[in-house]
This record gives C-alpha cells, structure tokens and sequence, in this order.
C-alpha cells in the first residue's frame, strides 16, 4: 500500500473517532478555551491591581517626613471612595512609635459617620488580625475599603461611633511589621485614636474602646495593659478580643508541624528577629522554610493559606523543633504571651470551640488565667463558626457590649461560670 493511501487511512480513522466522539470534542474545546480566558483576565487584573497599587505607593512613602513630633499626629490624609452609605472613610499616614520606643509612622484608615454629631463621638480602635507582610496586603491599601471582614463598620456609624483602623507600622509603609509583638502593636492601635482627633470634622471624644481579632486580639490585649500609661488623656471604657493569640506559648505547641506553621510562622520569622537580636532564623527554620520564609510572608493571607496546606501534605516542615525548646525564642514567646487586665478594666472575650487555627483550649487557658488574676471579664463562646466566619457572627455582641461601656452600665462578669473546654496547658 502506498505512503499516499495509508496517510488517507490514518486520516479517515482520525475523523471517525472524532466522529464517533463529537461531544466530547466539543467540550474539551470549551474548556481549553475557558482556560485560556480564565488565565488572560487572570493576567489583566492582576495589571489592574499592581497599577493601582503604584497609583497610592506615594501615600505611603516616609522620605523626608520628620520623626520628630506629636504622637497621632496625622501627616497625611486623603478622603477614599467606599461602599458605606452611612460615613466617610479617610486614608491617613500617622506618627507612632516601635517596641523600643523610637518614632515612625504607621497608616490606616478612619471612618466617621454622615449623621450630623449631637454629642462628641466616642471612639472604637480596630485591630486586625493576620493578613500576610505584603505591603498590598494592608487593610488600607485595598480597593473595597470595607471588606467583609469589616462589614460591621456601617453598624458602628449607626451608633454614632467612629471607627478607626491601624495597618499597624511596616505593613503599607516601609519596614517590617512588628507582627506579635505587643507594645509596638499597642503603639500603634492607640494612636490611631489620637489620629482621629487630628482629623477636622471628626469631632471625637476622649472616650475609646478597642476590639481585636485574632492577631489584633493579640494587639487589643497590650492595648489596654498600656492604655493609661501610654495616653492618660484619653478613657478607654472596655476592650473586646475574639479569637485573641492570647497563650502563644500552647498556640505554637499544639501548631507545630501544622499547616498553620506555614502561615503565621514565616511572619514571626521576620518580625521576632527584627526585634531580637538573639533571635537566629537558623536555630529553628527548616531548608524549605529558609528557602522560602521571606516571600512566603509577603503572600497574602488567602495565598499564604494554600500554600500552607500544600505545603504541609507535601510533609514539608516549618520549624525543625519547637519554638519553646529554644531558649531565645521562648523567652520571646514568654515576653509576647498576652497581659492580664486589672478589674477596672471591663474586657470582652470571644471564641469559638471549633476555631482551627486559635485553638479554644488556649483561650480558655487565657480566661482561666485573667479570671484568676481578677479581671472584669465577660466570655462568649460560639460553636459550628470558624476562626475567620467568627468575626462576622460575633460583631453583634460585641457591638452591644461595647454599646455599653460607651454608656457607661455595669458589665456582668462571667469568670464564675465553667469553661465549655478544659484550658491548655503549658
């Protein structure tokens, strides 16, 4: 049989399997092409994000900006465009200071309400928790302003607050973030109440409450401990953690080897050496977590979470033992582990028993701890929502206890009622 007549062949069988598999065909077509779109507006919007990102990297730039000068301070502002109805949203540079007390600047956000004042407006310090060491990553750097993770911003207007909402330093502007490292985190949260009273307009109070979420639970505990101390002016009336990263020294134990190690453990890795000099990476990182520690910490939260699950079921370690087994890295972990607050203070605790990545039993050992120390605490704990889904469910709550101390009622402790989990233990 010829060349000519076997190709002939060859073809005709090809157009009749295709024949015979006409659909399938077609559907492989549509998915390569829905692929190949995916992956160009992928491309474009990525584009789009990085030139919005080079549009606002001005705001945030420190060169030449004095050190020098009044805590809060506010030395840059611009109004941003939200999806609130019922408030303004101002991006603002403010004058803060480090763990050791040295002056820089940190940005965030403050959010004052439309409704014409009646009265000086209190004011409720926001504090983040864990998004990623990426300078894209701060909360005022994004897009939609108010993401869901914010969603209960509008509520606080309502009332009549205002709301403010720290990056915390180096993260949006240059440095390092000082991630679990609480008087830098407290620095930072506080004065962002002095920068609200720098805004024109803004007509706030003395009185201030603070709320944190996981990390910023972490934030809003030190807060506190240093709120008289740090601005006597002010009145702080009650401070709410949920999820807080209260008992890091059991936290990291019971992570470690986890997927979570992939995801808070590439910021400590940064931040704790950044501000202890006897902190050694080499003492406690893994290759792959030498190899990849930096980049990985300036993933976003989301990212950094994936990448932490493939991660760790590929049997990649972060840590090669654990952090507490090292004498300057525990002492870090002792000096970071969350304050107590006096009975004076009124302090909101939330959790949930089947968060993931704050495990419940930690923050029962901090209720247990605080309760012990005399602390005017109030606990509620939620079950079936996880760590991030939390702080959506809980706001209510918190809302209305804050609500509270803002009108100055009574809080109704519950340190006398058992703990719904046995606590950790050290």
């Amino acid at each position: 049989m010829s060349k000519k007549k076997q190709s002939s062949k060859f073809i005709q069988k090809i157009k009749a399997f295709i024949g015979r598999h006409k659909q399938f065909f077609i559907y492989l077509g549509l998915f390569i092409i829905t692929v190949i779109v995916l992956l160009i507006m992928s491309v474009l919007e990525n584009a789009r994000k990085a030139a919005f990102q080079v549009s606002i990297s001005g705001f945030y730039d420190t060169t030449g900006l004095s050190m020098q000068g009044a805590l809060g301070e506010v030395v840059r502002s611009e109004p941003l465009t939200s999806n609130l109805t019922n408030g303004t949203a101002t991006r603002v540079l403010y004058r803060t200071q480090r763990a050791d007390g040295t002056n820089t600047f940190s940005s965030g956000m403050v959010f004052v309400p439309k409704a014409p004042a009646v009265s000086p407006r209190p004011v409720m310090a926001w504090a983040h928790g864990t998004m990623g060491m990426g300078d894209d990553c701060a909360p005022s750097r994004q897009e939609g302003i108010v993401s869901p993770g914010m969603s209960w911003v509008s509520a606080m207007l309502n009332r009549g607050w205002i709301v403010t909402a720290t990056d915390y330093t180096g993260f949006g502007t240059p440095g390092t973030q000082a991630y679990l490292v609480g008087s830098a985190e407290a620095h930072d949260v506080l004065n962002s109440v002095r920068a609200a009273h720098q805004l024109a307009g803004t007509q706030a109070s003395s009185s201030y409450a603070i709320w944190g979420h996981s990390q910023g639970g972490h934030a809003a505990l030190f807060s506190a401990s240093l709120a008289s101390e740090y601005m006597p002016e002010y009145q702080l009336v009650g401070t709410a953690a949920t999820a807080p990263a209260a008992q890091l020294t059991s936290l990291l134990k019971q992570q470690f080897n986890s997927a979570t190690d992939w995801v808070i453990g590439p910021e400590i890795a940064l931040s704790w050496p950044d501000n202890y000099s006897d902190a050694q990476v080499s003492e406690v990182l893994t290759t792959p977590a030498i190899n990849n520690y930096q980049s990985t910490a300036q993933a976003c939260i989301s990212d950094a979470a994936i990448a932490g699950i493939i991660r760790n079921k590929l049997g990649q370690k972060f840590f090669t033992t654990e952090l507490t087994a090292v004498p300057s890295w525990n002492a870090i972990i002792v000096a970071q582990t969350a304050p107590t607050l006096s009975p004076t203070q009124p302090l909101f605790v939330g959790e949930s028993l089947t968060d993931q990545v704050v495990l419940p039993d930690t923050t029962a050992q901090y209720i247990q701890r605080a309760c012990n120390a005399g602390s005017n605490l109030t606990s509620m704990w939620l079950t079936d929502v996880g760590h991030i889904q939390l702080l959506s469910v809980i706001s209510p709550s918190v809302i209305n206890w804050l609500g509270d101390r803002f009108a100055g009622r009574p809080s109704s402790p519950t340190c006398y009622q058992p703990l719904p989990i046995s606590p950790a233990q050290d």
